[in-house]
């Protein structure tokens, strides 16, 4: 993908109109983003002449204009203009974060009481799918709405959102605490919903059935309504209305991701998305929080990387695609490289930490949470990146401290909630444990790692059809990562259900050589490896093949096990990760050092117990050459010494009393 100089010029326009406007409407978190990508767009020459720019020119003589945005629609034009004393004002008090009194310029609290006195035939806002409800087309709201402009409107109605959702926060308390929970709602939802509805049908036109000079705005925060509704499926269709009148808002795609749970579901609405670059983007970003990381991915990315080669956003996804591949050293680059441009950037560094965490590097770890805590210690990000740094001290009460005081500043920190689960499990608190996983999955269904470790905790509680239901729903978000369907397959071993744990082990095993020899090798059903196999997992179908009778299959897998000492020649590089260790989520193995020979896995305890297996095997059936080599080379292994020993001694008086009978 490349622009020539006029569509770079067109976009550079685009994104600077971009920042104002969301400025304008005090959507900070999109203004920013907006920024950043502008200015990571390569400047041209100092020779060319300036470029237009839709924002008002100053004049040679007389004071500079107010700085905003004119609007092509006459009618909009001169109601802006007619509103810009009180909008200032209403954007003065939004600063100051006093929102009631930013809503109450444009919608005083008398005209909001008429909207919540309506008939009944409005409540619930816009849906296709309620029983007993009227079409849109047949309500009738009240009271009158007021002639605002819709940037005025949208200023007041987010005041609105924003001054339910703090008090919200206000009144769930201490996290975790007694009220803080589900059951505590933001009360202006329904407000906001009814009052957009009677401005929706105020516009729509009779006879295409379309809300006539909307600019996209209202659509982004009706489907937002909606959303925090729970009212998804008509929450994306008006995002979706909203991406098409205004693509640019990034804020709007944040919210159509947050509703997209699945591959398939990403597939089926970006038919329906508008094809620019903004929507290429979202694909992107999407696809990273999906957890995808194929090829096409990667390139893609790199031609985005290619128009804007500073981006800290699409840097952070690159960096992201690698930790996603377990390329872990890979994403530690890149988070450096990105740390070193942008010094005092605290968006995803909480990302960054938890690689260094895996990674052992507990002086950089240290270097982060310092920087951090010097730049902004009451960040939600700086929490995070703090209480990583004392996990790794395991330090685990002050560890959840800092998760807390995250989510007190954010309760919707993913990290925090997550992370905060693994820490109750290292204190053995399990009932603490479930309820930060629970809420970290209400935040994000995404998050196999709260899925993980919810099926975790219930397996320690002996809780296995719990246990089985949480991992089956990590490894359907993780499919191609074998401790998933490690964890799936030895809940079943352990609920009986040998022939679907079998089954459930063979695809971790698939999956597992995937990782290890590259996507050219798949041995089908795991009986002929491509690449190493973990000897646990080979272990472990052995022997549920020996408990179903099978004793032909136990022995076949017992011997592969005990052939991953030698491994298949291949050169293996020696790695600080250990990214097979038992644990909450990769996210949280503990660091082991590097150890085993080049070649192989060299001598385990899943190996030993495989070959003691068979040397009792090759007993039973009279094979006493084969038990003797087994158990001469248990012997050396200094695993299962003494019933090595044991063993040798048996075989060699069985082999004495042949002996003596064919004389």
């Amino acid at each position: 993908m490349a622009l020539n100089d006029r569509e770079t010029t067109q976009l550079r326009a685009a994104l600077q109109e971009t920042v104002v406007k969301c400025s304008e409407r005090c959507l900070y978190q999109s203004a920013k983003w907006a920024a950043e990508l502008l200015i990571s767009l390569p400047m041209p020459d100092e020779q060319s002449e300036p470029e237009d720019s839709q924002m008002t020119e100053v004049p040679s003589d007389g004071p500079p204009p107010i700085v905003v945005t004119g609007n092509s629609d006459p009618e909009e034009a001169q109601l802006e203009a007619r509103e810009i004393n009180q909008y200032l004002l209403a954007k003065s008090f939004f600063d100051c974060r006093e929102f009631d009194r930013c809503a109450a310029v444009f919608l005083p609290d008398t005209l909001l009481a008429g909207v919540l006195s309506t008939s009944k035939t409005s409540n619930g806002g816009i849906r296709s799918n309620g029983k007993g409800k009227e079409p849109l087309s047949e309500r009738r709201i009240k009271p009158a709405v007021p002639k605002l402009s819709q940037k005025s409107l949208f200023l007041a109605l987010y005041a609105k959102f924003m001054s339910g959702e703090k008090k919200k926060d206000e009144e769930s308390e201490m996290v975790m605490g007694p009220h803080d929970g589900a059951t505590i709602l933001n009360k202006q939802l329904n407000t906001i919903s009814r009052f957009l509805e009677g401005w929706f049908l105020k516009k729509t036109s009779a006879m295409a059935g379309e809300v006539v000079g909307s600019q996209g705005w209202l659509e982004f925060l009706y489907g937002m309504v909606l959303a925090k509704d729970k009212n998804e499926e008509d929450a994306l269709k008006w995002l979706i209305r909203s991406v098409h009148l205004y693509p640019m808002n990034w804020g709007c795609w944040l919210e159509i991701t947050a509703l997209v749970s699945r591959v398939e579901d990403l597939n089926r609405i970006a038919r329906h998305l508008p094809q620019n670059i903004l929507s290429f983007i979202f694909h992107i970003h999407t696809s990273v929080e999906l957890y995808q990381s194929t090829p096409s991915l990667f390139s893609s990315l790199d031609q985005l990387l290619g128009i804007f080669p500073t981006s800290p956003f699409l840097l952070t996804c690159r960096s992201m695609l690698l930790y996603h591949q377990k390329d872990f050293q890979g994403a530690e680059v890149e988070f450096g490289q990105l740390l070193a441009q942008n010094p005092h950037r605290l968006d995803s560094l909480d990302h960054y930490s938890n690689v260094l965490y895996v990674m052992n590097l507990r002086p950089k770890l240290s270097f982060l949470a310092h920087l951090c805590s010097v730049i902004d210690k009451f960040r939600p990000e700086s929490c995070v990146v703090i209480g990583n740094y004392y996990s790794l001290l395991s330090q685990h009460e002050k560890a959840v401290q800092y998760f807390r005081r995250a989510l007190t500043l954010d309760r919707t920190c993913l990290s925090a909630w997550t992370l905060m689960g693994h820490e109750y499990v290292e204190l053995k608190n399990t009932h603490a444990a479930i309820e930060s996983y629970r809420r970290a999955v209400d935040v994000n269904r995404r998050d196999y790692r709260a899925w993980y470790g919810l099926g975790q905790t219930y397996e320690v509680l002996e809780m296995h059809t719990y246990a089985l239901w949480y991992f089956k729903r990590a490894a359907g978000l993780r499919p191609w990562d074998h401790k998933m369907w490690m964890a799936v397959g030895q809940c079943l071993q352990k609920m009986g259900r040998d022939l679907e744990g079998i089954k459930a082990l063979k695809k971790a095993l698939v999956v597992d050589s995937y990782d290890d020899a590259g996507a050219g090798s798949s041995f089908g059903s795991g009986r002929e490896s491509g690449g190493l196999m973990d000897p646990e997992i080979l272990l472990q179908i052995a022997a549920m093949y020996e408990r179903l009778g099978d004793a032909a299959e136990a022995k076949s897998y017992m011997e592969i096990c005990v052939a991953q000492e030698e491994g298949t020649g291949d050169s293996m590089e020696g790695s600080v990760i250990n990214i097979h260790a038992d644990s909450g989520s990769e996210d949280r193995s503990r660091p082991v050092g590097a150890g085993g020979a080049n070649n192989g896995t060299g001598v385990t305890a899943a190996t030993s117990k495989a070959r003691m297996w068979l040397a009792r095997h090759a007993m039973s059936t009279h094979d006493y050459p084969r038990a003797m080599q087994l158990a001469t080379e248990l012997c050396q292994d200094g695993v299962e010494v003494e019933e090595a020993k044991a063993l040798v001694r048996d075989v060699r008086v069985r082999m004495e009393i042949r002996e003596e009978s064919r004389r």
